[in-house]
C-alpha cells in the first residue's frame, strides 16, 4: 500500500484501502472516472455518498487505480 494515499474523508489521514471510481454526469463527459480514496473506515460511508446522488461507478484496490482515472 502506498503510504502517500491518504482517505479522501473530511479530516481523515488515515492510509487508503480502496479508490472509489465516480462520475457526475451534469458535469463530466461519460467516460471520465473520478476518485476518491478511501481508508476502511470510511469506505461505507463515501460509497454511499456516491451512490445516492447516482455519482458511485465501482471501486478498486488503491494498487489497481486505473490511470486513465483523476
Amino acid at each position: 500500500m502506498n503510504a502517500d494515499l491518504q482517505c479522501s474523508a473530511k479530516g481523515c489521514r488515515a492510509d487508503a484501502a480502496r479508490a472509489i471510481l465516480w462520475n457526475n454526469p451534469r458535469l463530466h463527459t461519460p467516460v471520465r472516472r473520478k476518485v476518491w480514496l478511501a481508508c476502511d473506515r470510511h469506505l461505507d460511508h463515501l460509497r454511499e455518498f456516491l451512490r445516492l446522488r447516482g455519482f458511485y461507478q465501482s471501486d478498486v484496490g488503491v494498487d489497481e487505480i486505473p490511470e486513465d482515472a483523476g
